[in-house]
């Protein structure tokens, strides 16, 4: 064989190879990646089931006896202030005992003020006898007989002093009969519900035995969050650590928060699900917005906090604190050290660089140590 067809056959063989390599090569994996950056990272724990807020304040009224509602003077929705009549019962009976009460301790305090005015009239005259008696001018029969009628008449004072006490007695007992008849806020708070309307009949509830209240009333201004949270966590938990806040109804929205209670004992209402209630109290309800008793609502206490430290979204790590850092269209495998670390950023202790780009989207098949990736905005540009 001729030198030049030798030639010829080594470069047919060449460009036959490197097109079987194009067409044999893996394809490059689209992916997502990220930097490494720095900013702030918090150790937090969580609750385990979805919390609830709830207000600082909340009665569910029901009269202390039966009756029929005779007024109703508010509604659902309705703003009351500490005092406001919420529900009075029909209670002209009562009226009309405290209208006669009255009476009595007008006619009680009249006759206490003739028997004492008699009373003071007899001490005097008892008192003129005895010293008639000492001068030897009354006789000792009618000298005992004007002292006497003076202590009669001051006991009849006194017994009519007695009996006017007794009338505003009588007088207080028809006035707490009638407090019974209606329900007052307790506080200022809003109507959030009622079960009664006027014309209809009420008893109270019968001993262990659970009803729907007449009134509930919530106090708006003060809110928090009950949230269970694991047992293993709530050993790190005490009041007064800061927290955020996060609601269902509001995507997005963070509240500030701090922890106001932990509960000193341990709830095992489900099987191997052992939790501690932890009550988180937002720190500015009126800058919340509208919230509503009831939301369903997660919290997040944060135990510490660093600023300004090398982080990467929690969601770029792999098992055993892996990374795949990316470098000139292949992924390179590495191990950080990490600090503080919670569900959305870890920080980076070492292993990193700021700037360093990794990927973040790791759940995509065939990422490995040496694989060949494309940025997915890149492979989309394409």
């Amino acid at each position: 064989m001729n030198r030049p067809l030798a030639w010829i056959l080594l470069l047919v063989l060449l460009v036959g190879g490197i097109g079987l390599w194009l067409l044999t090569r893996p394809e490059a994996i689209p992916v997502v990646l990220t930097s490494v950056e720095t900013g702030r990272v918090n150790s937090t724990v969580a609750n385990t089931r979805a919390g609830t807020i709830e207000a600082c304040q909340r009665a569910r009224m029901s009269t202390s006896m039966g009756g029929q509602i005779a007024r109703l003077p508010v509604k659902e929705g309705d703003r009351v202030k500490t005092g406001d009549v919420l529900l009075e019962l029909w209670n002209d009976d009562v009226r009309a005992q405290i209208a006669l009460a009255e009476r009595e301790i007008v006619a009680a305090n009249s006759r206490a003020v003739e028997a004492c005015t008699l009373a003071e009239i007899a001490e005097s005259e008892a008192a003129r006898v005895v010293r008639l008696h000492e001068q030897g001018v009354a006789a000792i029969e009618t000298t005992d007989k004007a002292v006497g009628e003076a202590k009669a008449r001051a006991a009849g004072c006194e017994a009519a002093k007695t009996s006017a006490r007794v009338s505003e007695a009588r007088l207080d007992a028809a006035r707490a009969a009638m407090d019974r008849t209606i329900l007052r806020a307790p506080f200022d708070g809003v109507v959030a519900e009622l079960n009664g309307e006027v014309g209809e009949v009420v008893t109270p509830s019968p001993v262990g035995v659970a009803t729907l209240p007449t009134v509930d009333l919530i106090d708006t201004e003060c809110l928090y969050v009950r949230a269970p949270i694991d047992e293993v966590d709530a050993g790190s938990v005490r009041e007064g650590l800061p927290a955020e806040i996060t609601l269902d109804a509001f995507p997005g929205a963070h509240y500030p928060a701090v922890v106001r209670r932990v509960a000193p004992y341990v709830l095992d209402l489900e099987k191997q699900a052992r939790t501690v209630d932890v009550e988180v109290a937002f720190r500015n309800v009126e800058e919340a917005g509208p919230l509503l008793v009831g939301y369903s609502a997660d919290v997040e206490i944060i135990l510490e906090a660093r600023e300004n430290v090398p982080r990467i979204p929690t969601e770029a790590l792999l098992e055993g604190h892996r990374v795949l850092l990316f470098h000139d269209g292949t992924l390179e495998e590495r191990t950080i050290e990490a600090g503080l670390e919670n569900w959305e950023f870890t920080e980076v202790a070492s292993g990193l660089q700021v700037g360093d780009r990794i990927v973040l989207t790791v759940d995509r098949d065939g990422l490995v140590d040496g694989a060949e990736v494309v940025e997915e905005e890149a492979a989309s540009a394409g």
